[in-house]
């Protein structure tokens, strides 16, 4: 029985023409989003724009083949179903792609209901990249996005959400990764249980054992009661272990000790408190590099690495900028009491353009520094390259750029010659009554470029000595 498609959107690939549009009627006319395409190339193109629940291809394909379009798409989006056509002779191939991961593949010619019943099951296997009720979204309402990349990694990380498994998030500093942490949470059946974060690095070594496992009263100089530690405190929900990297090496066998029994120990006590919390870790830091070098614990590793997720750059993310940057300005303006209506255009490009080291995070507090500036509804371009301190890049149409090295060559030619036209327009090998043009085109006046150091009477203070 097939599940309902929701208007699903779905990408058809083929560079038969009737092929294509028969397709696309029969996969209309079942209720789904069809956008038509006739090469890889376009496929690929159109995957950047708007990405769907399900690609369907033809494996002969010009230029790229079906089974190489497969690849990019694997690359790309690891979630993203793949149904493959062929015809008799590619079938060997077909049955290569599914053992490296297409969802399945139909020969031609298929029966159509065949056809429906497989897409309704690729789509129910990925039913969290589907389009959710608004309900459905709360667990990631702090993260605004509209990039692909990321649907695609919050798609992963709903699917982790389901289970127990350890979670180890990896990224730069600012990536968001302890908002991915709290989706997660409250995507779990955990939800209603404290979630509760804890920075390995930010933490002295003599107080983060206390601090992540508790102790008793008299357990050392300052302990004048007992101290629940933060395992006990996250009972029945998650932990985050942020900076997990930064750990000492002495607490991470503490640690790995509590993972494997499910009980903690305070300071100061011989009994120990089964406790039960899903553990998620984060870190900028390249584990691996820090195992070889003797700074991380292997058998720990693999204890919180049971799932990885990267979180991407707000570089490889460019298209989510306006969107991020609107919604902070909006929250913003609410807390500093400003009337806000957005950015100016200009404002807008330049913070896309931006390199952004810091990331989300970095694109806040530059949204928070022009809120707390701003005289004006419309926050504006000035602003903007004040708050990202550096030079935006500016991108010129040809005929802009045309003009501005023209009017440059010639300040610098009539500069060269202290404003003399017959020698500025042989050096540039034009007539002078073309030269003459070019001048009055960018309203540049010869003679404001005659040296000071000529005498009042228009002879040569030098030759006159």
């Amino acid at each position: 029985m097939t599940t309902s498609p929701a208007r699903a959107r779905l990408l058809v690939v083929d560079d038969d023409a009737d092929m294509l549009r028969l397709l696309s009627m029969r996969l209309g006319a079942a209720g789904y989003q069809v956008t038509a395409v006739g090469s890889a190339e376009a496929a690929l193109s159109q995957l950047d724009i708007d990405r769907p629940q399900l690609v369907l291809s033809d494996v002969r394909l010009p230029g790229k083949d079906g089974l190489a379009l497969f690849d990019e798409i694997r690359n790309r989006h690891p979630s993203l179903p793949v149904i493959l056509l062929t015809a008799h002779g590619t079938i060997p191939d077909a049955v290569e792609a599914t053992r490296r991961g297409v969802f399945t593949y139909l020969t031609k010619p298929y029966e159509a209901k065949e056809l429906l019943e497989r897409i309704a099951q690729a789509l129910a296997l990925s039913a969290p990249t589907l389009p959710a009720s608004p309900a459905d979204e709360t667990w990631r309402a702090e993260i605004v996005s509209r990039s692909s990349r990321m649907a695609d990694l919050l798609a992963e990380a709903r699917l982790v959400a389901q289970g127990d498994a350890s979670v180890l998030l990896r990224g730069d500093s600012g990536t968001g990764k302890e908002l991915m942490a709290r989706a997660i949470h409250r995507a779990s059946r955990r939800a209603r249980k404290p979630f509760v974060a804890v920075n390995c690095g930010a933490i002295p070594e003599a107080l983060l054992e206390s601090e992540l496992f508790g102790h008793m009263k008299g357990a050392f100089t300052d302990a004048h009661a007992n101290h629940k530690g933060l395992f006990q405190a996250a009972d029945g929900g998650t932990l985050l272990l942020d900076e997990i990297g930064d750990m000492p090496p002495a607490l991470q066998v503490k640690l790995l000790r509590v993972l494997q029994e499910k009980a903690v120990r305070p300071l100061g006590s011989s009994q120990s408190i089964p406790v039960d919390v899903r553990i998620i870790s984060a870190t900028h830091r390249d584990l691996e590099t820090a195992m070889a070098q003797g700074q991380f614990r292997e058998d720990l590793y693999y204890r919180l690495n049971v799932v990885t997720l990267h979180l991407p750059t707000l570089a490889e993310r460019r298209e989510d900028i306006p969107l991020l940057a609107n919604h902070f300005l909006a929250q913003l303006a609410a807390k500093y009491g400003k009337r806000s209506s957005g950015f100016a255009p200009e404002a807008l490009k330049a913070l896309t353009m931006a390199s952004w080291p810091g990331n989300v995070r970095q694109l806040y507090n530059v949204v928070e520094q022009v809120c707390a500036l701003s005289t004006t509804p419309l926050v504006s371009l000035a602003l903007v390259q004040r708050a990202l301190r550096t030079p935006s890049v500016e991108v010129l149409s040809f005929a802009e750029a045309r003009q501005r090295f023209e009017r440059e060559y010639l300040v610098d030619l009539l500069k060269m010659t202290d404003g003399n036209v017959a020698d500025a327009a042989r050096l540039a090998q034009r007539n002078r009554t073309e030269f003459y043009r070019l001048l009055q085109k960018h309203a540049l006046t010869p003679g404001l470029f005659k040296s000071d150091a000529e005498g009042g009477d228009g002879t040569d203070p030098v030759a006159a000595l």
